[in-house]
């Protein structure tokens, strides 16, 4: 399975596992909301070789966009670069908004 639901990622982050969240949105998207301490790596640089994530090859990574459909094509770009334990947050930062924290600002 290469998703993961922002319910779990939220229980992973509050029980204080190790996880590396990557947002592969534009820059002007992050300037609206974001998870805090996630890493910022726009899709074309990713896929560009342009930028590398600071993750360790081991480590787990939840990747998130606006709606996961950016950031599933990014999971599967970053199991084919040899990351094992990558999963893509299904509804993205527009789930985590309205499921998580509705406070967070929405576009």
């Amino acid at each position: 399975m290469l998703e993961t639901t922002v319910q779990d990622v939220k229980a992973k982050l509050d029980a204080g596992d190790a996880v590396h969240l990557i947002d592969v949105r534009e820059a002007q998207e992050v300037a609206i909301c974001t998870l805090p301490g996630a890493e910022h790596i726009a899709m074309m640089p990713l896929f560009l070789g342009m930028k590398k994530t600071a993750a360790a090859q081991d480590a787990e990574i939840v990747v998130y966009c606006h709606h996961g459909i950016r950031s599933l094509e990014a999971a599967k770009f970053l199991q084919m670069q040899g990351f094992e334990n990558v999963k893509s947050m299904t509804g993205g930062i527009e789930e985590w908004a309205s499921a998580i924290d509705p406070s967070m600002r929405r576009y």
